[in-house]
């Protein structure tokens, strides 16, 4: 866990539009304006998706770990409006989870851990973002691969 995160919960809220218990990102811990972005997620026991996921032996959901990196992703792109906004004025833009492509998964996230999910935007086409993600546990890679967000009107 961060000491002095760069965003709490209260920005994060202020970007997306997910809540609890679908909300998956805690803090922002670093932020590359436009480029890169890395988050954290405290996986409390107590978080729903547990008890029915194996509760035998506890582990967060593939589909769920790529939500988080999409969430991640989409901080990515509203922290940036928001630094930028001042010159932009205009408003604050919605995104969409449109795709995870070649999402690998080597190893699973489980109760008591910090999930770290990182977030770096590839390629921008027309209403189309692009973005390479990875998510790890202590230092070892969970998941990887690449997703699509796409602006909403």
């Amino acid at each position: 866990m961060a000491d002095n995160p760069l965003y709490d919960i209260s920005v994060i809220e202020e970007i997306l539009p997910h809540r609890s218990p679908f909300l998956f990102v805690d803090r922002v811990i670093r932020l590359e304006v436009g480029k890169k972005i890395t988050t954290e997620k405290d996986l409390s026991p107590d978080n729903l998706f547990f008890a029915g996921h194996f509760p035998e032996r506890p582990i967060m959901p593939g589909v769920l770990v790529s939500e988080a990196l999409a969430q991640t992703s989409g901080l990515l792109l509203g922290l940036t409006w928001k630094e930028n906004r001042q010159s932009m004025n205009q408003e604050r833009p919605n995104f969409f989870f449109l795709a995870n492509v070649d999402m690998k998964f080597s190893s699973p996230a489980k109760p008591g851990e910090t999930l770290r999910l990182k977030a770096s935007l590839k390629k921008k086409y027309g209403r189309l973002f692009f973005f390479e993600v990875a998510a790890y546990v202590s230092g070892r890679e969970i998941a990887k691969g690449t997703l699509t967000l796409a602006e909403g009107e």
